[in-house]
């Protein structure tokens, strides 16, 4: 195996990039907006990036305000009301609400004077997305998209390493996500005295409670949007920042309801994206997680294969016909890259820089997996932009 420094030098790529460290400067204030599992994991990174302290925070749901609050040190305030917490003193939000609500509360945090984390997908829908970047660009706070892979070490160098033209011409990158919710995993049922139901739907259609929706809303159009824009949305935007091009021009999608009926959205999922000079397959399911979930940049003279443990770059041609090869460079993961995410945001809310995941990274990962979604609505396939 070659050693990275000559790899690296081979390749015309003289630099990798460092991961920055957030100095100990005064505490942050944070409001927290949704205070649900996703919540407890950006909450548990942000303990390891840096000086912060839990002001307030809202939910619909008592039992994840109580969590948050005891977290706090009892010291948080709590309130149904999110925007309830835009008026106390604090430096920023974190937002991890369903993906329904992600524009409305990040718009309204934005005009509130706050800076804002917000979890992925950042919209709901396409035409979100100009409001939301229009009212980031209109303004002088800061926004973090959750696409924690633009600060994790080792997907910043091999996207370097792409960039460099370490592959040759990239013409094909494979994408795949495989989970498995068949598994029992232990929950305590919702205490409907403690949800208010109505306020959880805001603007979504009216309809009774259920628990399935309340847990699994991303199965749900009126709520998320499915495989596509939860799990998608994250590789397709390392794809974006690779290759330079963050727009589909056409979408297919083969995809159906195998395993789970009572979704709306589809458990298992072919789809392919064409860009120019490039195409982007994805295949998942939700119904097995052998193999997780990764990438696969395939170049006329290597292929660079990666996922959130690291990644290998194998070359043409060694040794003949590509089979068992042993890769020629390597990199491990030996750090959650949500830790640096959040390291890097609370960094840009004390030094006022751009961020490593600006609102247009975030509007553009999503709307690709919007647009597959649309071809699966469209008998299969649409065009981008569409036509009429």
């Amino acid at each position: 195996m070659i050693s990275r420094r000559s790899f690296v030098l081979g390749s015309g790529l003289t630099a990798l990039a460092s991961a920055r460290v957030l100095g100990a400067n005064d505490t942050i204030r944070i409001g927290v907006i949704g205070a649900g599992r996703r919540m407890k994991g950006l909450l548990d990174a942000a303990d390891k990036a840096g000086s912060y302290q839990i002001v307030a925070v809202s939910d619909v749901y008592a039992p994840y305000r109580d969590a948050v609050k005891e977290r706090s040190n009892n010291l948080a305030t709590t309130h149904l009301n999110y925007r309830e917490v835009l008026e106390k003193d604090i430096d920023a939000v974190m937002i991890a609400s369903p993906d329904h609500w992600h524009v409305t509360m990040a718009v309204d945090a934005l005009k509130a004077g706050k800076d804002v984390f917000l979890e992925k997908p950042v919209t709901h829908r396409i035409e979100e997305g100009a409001v939301l970047t229009r009212a980031v660009r209109s303004s002088k706070q800061i926004l973090q998209c959750g696409m924690q892979q633009r600060s994790w070490t080792h997907f910043r160098d091999a996207v370097n390493l792409i960039q460099a033209g370490s592959l040759g011409r990239v013409a094909q990158v494979r994408t795949y996500w495989w989970q498995n919710y068949q598994r029992n995993w232990t929950s305590k049922p919702v205490d409907t005295e403690a949800l208010d139901w109505k306020l959880w739907l805001g603007s979504a259609p009216d309809q009774p409670f259920s628990d399935e929706k309340f847990s699994h809303w991303r199965w749900y159009w009126n709520f998320g949007g499915g495989a596509m824009t939860d799990l998608f949305t994250h590789w397709i935007d390392v794809v974006h920042w690779a290759m330079k091009c963050d727009q589909p021009s056409r979408a297919q999608m083969l995809a159906d309801k195998y395993v789970f009926d009572q979704w709306d959205c589809p458990d298992t999922i072919q789809a392919a994206l064409r860009y120019p000079g490039f195409d982007v397959v994805y295949e998942g399911m939700m119904s097995s997680s052998i193999d997780d979930g990764g990438l696969e940049f395939r170049g006329t003279e290597a292929t660079l294969k990666i996922d959130r443990a690291g990644f290998a770059v194998y070359r043409e041609g060694v040794p003949s016909g590509g089979q068992n090869q042993n890769p020629v460079l390597t990199e491990r993961s030996f750090r959650d890259g949500t830790i640096a995410h959040i390291e890097n945001f609370f960094e840009c809310i004390k030094n006022r820089k751009e961020p490593n995941a600006p609102v247009e990274t975030g509007v553009a990962a999503a709307r690709a997996g919007h647009i597959g979604n649309l071809a699966y609505h469209s008998s299969g396939q649409v065009t981008w932009p569409p036509k009429s």
